[in-house]
């Protein structure tokens, strides 16, 4: 499926596909009513600190996430063959304060565990030094090494999928984003150099054939490139066609990939179809989505205090309070993402671009009061005057007689609002 959308790319047709990374089951219901609408595949792709063995910042292993997955897309009505699994900076990441070594066999444990659970898109990425490595950026030759050790853990444990299964596809690149994103403020990201990108693709393939896997270079789908293409807490930078145009036309003959773009969140409709235009066929999206959802709640928090907040005997929900503590107790999700003064971080830890909140609605106190909002808002027929003034977008859906009123499904659409601009930048 995923092959297909690249042969028809790679021939000039301005077709894409948008990876979904989040785990959050809101993000993924609008991502597989976004496939079902369109008629196109659903990518749903999970970080190897968001899952892996140990269960990750989610608490769930590969196996747990694909099964919960296919469960929520069986009930939703999406076929199964439309979900495709995909595994992003499969690597050592987790584990890089420790030695190599060590880091190396939890990042193949990890490796076999996505194969096995049905993961068919895998990210091979050991661009990352662990702790005896020598400082500074790690050597491609090396990263290269470890990338192929990975895919033979892959390929080994695809060998044990029932027959029939589909071989693992590849995505490869060591000039990548860091997992959650990265802090830049001052300034776009360079694009990569044709040089680089080669020099990449060389290394891998000299890689793969030294332990004997030469074949599955022919399944490497992807490469992770820099288009110029970044955000951080405060900033967006925008996709420069121009400044993307060499490397754009030095797609390599071989392996027939496209190229990967990492952190396309908050692009223009415009700039992210051009991407896919230029090549930049597979546009990955995670913070966005979360951040549209969390518009959504705070809006109908808004409602609810206008709504309610009279003499009503409702106590009214308080998201916003228990998110901000929630924060302020546990700062390790946001801590080296934000600067400032206290006011500053205040406004950064809600509404930062880099969306840190994100790591944060799982949390008990959190979720009570996200479901106390729910709960307050499902008596009785939201004021339409109100949805029109939060949720203006939700609220002539709900005119139109094509979404139903009510908070979850609000929250949702708001997600489906940005799926809708991915949904139409690579539809070709």
């Amino acid at each position: 499926m995923i092959q297909r959308i690249v042969a028809e790319n790679r021939k000039g047709r301005a077709l894409g596909i948008t990876s979904v990374c989040s785990a959050h089951p809101w993000v993924l219901e609008a991502a597989l009513a976004q496939a079902l609408d369109d008629g196109a595949p659903a990518l749903i792709e999970s970080t190897s600190n968001q899952v892996n063995q140990f269960g990750g910042y989610t608490g769930m292993t590969p196996a747990q996430f694909a099964d919960d997955l296919r469960s929520l897309a069986d009930r939703m009505g999406l076929p199964s063959e439309r979900v495709v699994l995909g595994g992003d900076h499969l690597g050592p990441y987790p584990w890089r304060k420790r030695p190599a070594g060590d880091a190396m066999e939890y990042a193949k444990k990890m490796v076999r565990d996505y194969v096995l659970a049905g993961y068919t898109k895998i990210h091979l990425d050991a661009s990352m030094p662990c702790t005896d490595d020598p400082p500074g950026a790690l050597d491609l030759a090396v990263a290269a090494q470890r990338a192929a050790e990975l895919c033979r853990a892959a390929e080994e444990a695809a060998s044990e999928l029932p027959p029939g299964s589909p071989a693992p596809l590849y995505v490869i690149g060591t000039e990548v984003p860091v997992p959650g994103g990265e802090q830049l403020e001052s300034g776009a990201p360079a694009v990569t150099k044709i040089d680089d990108a080669e020099a990449t693709l060389r290394a891998h393939e000299a890689a793969f054939a030294a332990i004997g896997r030469a074949e599955a270079i022919e399944r490497v789908i992807g490469l992770v490139v820099q288009p110029g293409v970044e955000f951080g807490s405060s900033v967006v930078f925008g996709y420069d066609r121009a400044r993307a145009a060499a490397l754009s036309a030095k797609l390599p003959a071989r392996p027939e990939l496209v190229y990967e773009a990492h952190s396309t969140d908050y692009q223009t409709a415009g700039a992210l179809r051009e991407m896919v235009e230029d090549h930049f066929a597979i546009l990955k999206v995670g913070p966005w989505l979360t951040f549209a959802m969390r518009e959504a709640i705070f809006a109908l928090s808004m409602i609810e205090k206008e709504w309610l907040g009279g003499n009503r005997p409702v106590r009214l929900s308080r998201v916003r309070e228990a998110l901000e503590n929630a924060m302020q107790n546990e700062p390790a999700h946001w801590k080296d993402y934000y600067k400032g003064t206290e006011e500053e971080l205040r406004f950064a830890r809600l509404y930062s671009y880099s969306d840190r909140c994100r790591y944060y609605w799982p949390g008990s106190t959190v979720k009570a009061e996200l479901d106390m909002l729910v709960g307050n808002l499902t008596r009785d027929a939201l004021p339409p005057a109100l949805l029109s003034q939060f949720l203006p977008s939700q609220y002539e859906a709900v005119r139109n007689g094509t979404l139903t009123p009510e908070p979850a499904a609000l929250i949702k659409d708001r997600v489906r609002d940005v799926l809708r601009i991915y949904a139409s930048a690579c539809r070709g």
